[in-house]
C-alpha cells in the first residue's frame, strides 16, 4: 500500500475525503514529513466484528448449557407479551 503525500493545509481542506478513502496519509510541512494519519476502520465494520464475536459466544454458551435457541426466542415472546399485557391493564386502570 502506497502512502500519500500531502501538505498540512490540502490535509486540512481534504480531511473527509482522505477519512472516507480509508488510505493512510503523510502529512508534510516544507516537504518534510511531520506526521501520518492512519483512519480507523469504518463504525459498520467495527460493529460487524464486534456482532459476529457476540454471537459466537452466544452460540457456545447455548451449547455449552444444552439450550435449544428457539425455545428462548419463545420464552423471550412471551414474556414480551406478558409485559406489554400488564402495562396495558396499569394504563387502563389508572393511579391508584
Amino acid at each position: 500500500m502506497q502512502i500519500v503525500k500531502a501538505g498540512i493545509r490540502e490535509f486540512r481542506a481534504g480531511l473527509a475525503e482522505y477519512i472516507q478513502d480509508g488510505s493512510p496519509v503523510a502529512v508534510t510541512r516544507h516537504g518534510q514529513t511531520v506526521g501520518v494519519f492512519i483512519p480507523t476502520q469504518t463504525g459498520e465494520t467495527v460493529d460487524m466484528a464486534a456482532l459476529e464475536q457476540a454471537s459466537s459466544a452466544l452460540d457456545a454458551l447455548l451449547s455449552m448449557h444444552r439450550i435449544d435457541p428457539e425455545e428462548l426466542v419463545d420464552e423471550f415472546k412471551s414474556a414480551r407479551r406478558e409485559a406489554r399485557t400488564g402495562a396495558r391493564k396499569g394504563v387502563m386502570e389508572g393511579p391508584r
